[in-house]
């Protein structure tokens, strides 16, 4: 599975693997694809620093990146107390009554009340960017489109290739004006944060609108034979997130949210606004039943949602509420329906490429791989 892109990082297989956990990154790259590490959950660069020694000390040498979360445009002087003034009062009402109505219990008083969303501030990811620039990762990847000007630059400085996920080809054409060296094209099928188009759709757009650019294919690709597709469709490689999530070095930290997680088909997701305020596939729950229901107050916009339901979050998981426990992931759940370590992940994906290269050649008059 080599691509122009893949050799000019010096990988085996042009799998790019997105994920929170750096156990999960570092097997991704000792496997031969290119793992990435997601940073918008440290709020301390301390934690950051930590993580990305341990991946430095498991890698055996191989490349790998990061990915941070910032806007493009600076928001002057706004803090998190200002944000949590705007929330109305109805709408932590409706939070409290519905964890009340399935029995969630409170967190203790000296017990941290979940991710507050810090990662999606601006001052938060340059602290991330401060700790990641100091060590020798290859590609910096930013979420929430074509990251500020001044990043771009520093890290075209240390040779990092920049990276970010486009929902259009109207998002690429802009990241490529912006200097991005690599656009992620994420299609509607994807875990997280999507547009309105399928990726059998997205893909080729966006190839043909950036071009010369390298494009990554994301969302709903979970196979050889899914990613031997969107190689056919242009991209020069893939770019995978939940496939991870039900692997063994996952740390999850909730067996009942696993064991949702492997028996979900592909139509057990939902985009639904309940998480951050965006449109974000995950799994369908009660909760997002509940927030997504027209006689609830509806969400509010990001990142007022995120900060609303935090603590709430945090309890679910803490307590394992299953009608409630759910997580951001994609379409492909449907596929994830056993543990396997990322090594064995590797192998089924390089095995079902060469079976789709087969069958093509054969389809074109062709014998052998190509």
């Amino acid at each position: 599975m080599q691509t122009e892109l893949s050799q000019t990082l010096g990988i085996e297989h042009a799998v790019f693997g997105f994920t929170p956990f750096p156990a999960v990154a570092a097997a991704i790259s000792r496997a031969g694809g290119f793992g990435v590490l997601g940073a918008v959950r440290y709020t301390a660069p301390d934690e950051l620093k930590r993580d990305l020694d341990w991946i430095e000390a498991h890698v055996d040498g191989r490349p790998y990146g990061v990915d941070v979360v910032m806007p493009a445009k600076k928001v002057e002087g706004v803090t998190e107390a200002d944000v949590e003034a705007m929330i109305p009062e109805g709408h932590r009402q409706f939070v409290r009554d519905t964890l009340a109505r399935h029995g969630v219990p409170e967190l203790a008083e000296d017990e941290a009340s979940g991710w507050r969303i810090t990662g999606w501030m601006e001052q938060v990811a340059r602290s991330q960017l401060d700790v990641a620039f100091d060590y020798p990762i290859r590609l910096l990847a930013n979420a929430l489109g074509s990251p500020p000007a001044d990043v771009v630059a520093r890290a075209h400085e240390r040779g990092v290739l920049v990276a970010a996920l486009a929902g259009s080809a109207r998002h690429a054409e802009k990241h490529r004006d912006a200097g991005i060296d690599v656009v992620v094209a994420q299609g509607y099928e994807a875990g997280g944060h999507t547009g309105e188009i399928a990726s059998m759709v997205l893909t080729p757009e966006v190839v043909d609108s950036v071009a010369p650019l390298p494009v990554l294919a994301a969302g709903g690709i979970g196979s050889g034979q899914q990613v031997a597709a969107a190689l056919a469709l242009g991209a020069q490689g893939v770019w995978l997130g939940s496939l991870w999530l039900t692997t063994t070095e996952a740390d999850i930290g909730s067996p009942a949210l696993t064991r949702k997680l492997l028996a979900a088909g592909s139509g057990d997701t939902v985009r639904s606004r309940a998480l951050t305020g965006k449109p974000a596939r995950q799994l369908r729950t009660e909760w997002t039943d509940a927030w997504d229901d027209p006689a609830g107050p509806g969400t509010l916009p990001m990142p007022l949602q995120g900060l609303l339901v935090a603590e709430a979050v945090s309890r679910i998981q803490k307590y394992e509420i299953d009608p409630l426990l759910g997580t951001p992931v994609g379409q492909i759940v449907g596929r994830m329906n056993s543990e396997r370590s990322v090594q064995a992940v590797f192998d089924d994906l390089t095995r079902g490429f060469e079976e789709a290269v087969d069958r093509v050649n054969r389809v074109a008059g062709r014998s052998g791989p190509s």
